[in-house]
């Protein structure tokens, strides 16, 4: 029996292919996959123009030439892997109930993530996911329960007025709710939300600035950082969801909330928790670098450019994503994978 791969149709199982029954673990399976079965065809020639360009001396800095800047090359997954490999990008999955269950264990993962990284606090907290089935409607985290718990069967799904009406019928954080639900109102291009009060981010946002361009790992938010430069209390009006979603603006996929703490967001829950968790070690570095008192040295904007469009397209950051989501799964036993 063939192995359905979701890039490239019916192929034939081998020693190295393993069949997988559930959409996690298949995700998990075509995570490394060969360029044979890659969608991009990517030749020998490719990587290695890729490669030579992208790394040269393990630097991107600007004493890059300006016309090495500007010339187009090979970015995100394709510039990334050597090998006669790739790693997989998003799945294409068509059917919206199969994406449904796939968003929620993918959603359920990346709590269990926040949970080892030490990102909760109580109640607070929150990871949204637009349903694939009723664009106009999300899924989000039940109230009161510990995020490493989480299953994709705990998930609640609500509607624009906050009502619960279907998943797990269980109350949601009101705060979450209006920051979500505005979210995804205002940015039809965004699919998940994530928000803790995480230690860093909640030092860092007290500054109400965005972070500086220190360190190669800075510059994937370079373009999409923004700062919402107030704060108006625990968030329970639809005004202030209002004002959370006009500083994200039309293009931040990374907000920095004063006073508060960090929002991420993207195309993909792993997009969006994947920014979250390297926002949050930004943030880190930044506290000890400034700490330092000595005179820092930024990286350029076009050198900053430069590696944001190497580092982090949605493929790219989905792809960052999975080897945490994959030591989940494998740490749970299989109860993240099952169905459950």
């Amino acid at each position: 029996m063939g192995i359905f791969d979701p890039w490239v149709g019916l192929t034939e199982p081998s020693d190295s292919h393993t069949k997988r029954a559930h959409p996690v673990e298949f995700d998990l399976w075509v995570y490394r996959r060969p360029l044979t079965q890659s969608s991009k065809q990517l030749s020998p020639e490719h990587i290695h123009h890729a490669f030579n360009n992208n790394y040269r001396d393990g630097t991107c800095q600007d004493s890059l030439q300006n016309e090495d800047l500007k010339t187009p090359k090979p970015q995100g997954l394709a510039a990334c892997a050597t090998g006669g490999y790739e790693l997989a990008g998003i799945p294409k999955i068509d059917d919206p109930y199969k994406k449904r269950q796939w968003q929620l264990e993918h959603m359920a993962g990346a709590f269990r993530v926040f949970a080892r990284k030490g990102f909760t606090e109580g109640t607070a907290g929150h990871i949204s996911v637009r349903d694939p089935v009723d664009p106009n409607t999300f899924w989000i985290n039940p109230l009161g329960v510990h995020f490493g718990m989480l299953k994709a069967s705990d998930m609640v799904h609500v509607n624009e007025e906050g009502q619960v009406i279907g998943g797990n019928k269980v109350a949601v954080n009101a705060a979450g709710f209006m920051i979500h639900s505005a979210i995804h109102k205002a940015r039809p291009d965004i699919n998940a939300a994530c928000h803790t009060h995480s230690v860093y981010g909640k030092a860092w946002s007290a500054f109400g600035k965005p972070l500086d361009l220190l360190n190669q790992d800075s510059c994937t938010f370079h373009g999409i950082q923004a700062v919402y430069e107030s704060f108006g209390g625990v968030v329970l009006e639809a005004e202030e969801g209002e004002h959370i979603v006009t500083a994200l603006g039309k293009e931040a996929r990374v907000l920095i909330l004063q006073n508060h703490g960090l929002l991420t967001a993207g195309g993909t829950v792993d997009e969006a928790a994947y920014l979250f968790t390297a926002m949050e070690r930004t943030c880190e570095v930044q506290l000890l670098v400034d700490s330092a008192k000595w005179e820092k040295k930024l990286i350029g904007k076009e050198a900053a450019q430069y590696t944001a469009n190497v580092n982090a397209d949605p493929e790219t950051l989905y792809a960052e994503f999975q080897p945490d989501l994959e030591f989940e799964i494998w740490q749970s036993r299989g109860e993240l994978s099952k169905g459950n």
